[in-house]
């Protein structure tokens, strides 16, 4: 059994980019999957001069031994503004700090969601990019566009192309985790 770890890079506790992780995840057989929420990794934000006065804090190490204890990670991302949300973006800075190759060369499946039509497509494409320079091993991306049209709590994504695309992406994500 493998062990993964699933993010949704948002705060809010109905996320629906945890909600699609989580369902990513359990479309994988025989994984033990650890599901992390950020309200757990609150810290104060980042800042060279708290860093100096306070050392990382204990919750930055969790997330980075948390990273660690697993064989890969599906996360998926909230955007705001065209950006990380606030809470994540604090978790990489201080987890960074910590440990700069905080991904720790894990085998990775970075995904997003939104309302909207471009499905988050602005901040998964900067994360394929600049993921890799903090220890990532992008293994897979995917966006689910238009949510609430495309994904149902009973049924999971609904558009039957769309299902598809995660389910490519999922085998690539597996290849190197299964091995």
């Amino acid at each position: 059994m493998k062990k993964l770890l699933i993010i949704g890079a948002s705060s809010q506790r109905e996320s629906i980019n945890s909600t699609l992780a989580e369902y990513a995840g359990s479309q994988i057989p025989d994984t033990d999957l650890t599901v992390l929420d950020l309200n757990t990794f609150e810290m104060p934000l980042y800042s060279q001069d708290r860093e100096e006065e306070s050392g990382i804090p204990e919750e930055a190490q969790n997330f980075l031994k948390a990273i660690q204890a697993s064989d890969g990670i599906i996360l998926s991302f909230a955007e705001h503004n065209g950006s990380y949300t606030a809470a994540f973006k604090n978790i990489l800075d201080w987890t960074s700090r910590h440990q700069q190759k905080l991904w720790s060369e894990k085998p990775m499946l970075l995904m997003a969601t939104s309302p909207g039509s471009r499905g988050g497509a602005t901040i998964l494409a900067a994360a394929e990019q600049t993921f890799p320079h903090l220890g990532a091993d992008v293994k897979a991306t995917f966006s689910l566009p238009s949510y609430y049209d495309n994904y149902s709590p009973d049924k999971g994504i609904t558009d039957l192309e769309m299902k598809k695309h995660l389910e490519e992406a999922i085998a690539k994500f597996c290849e190197p985790v299964s091995s």
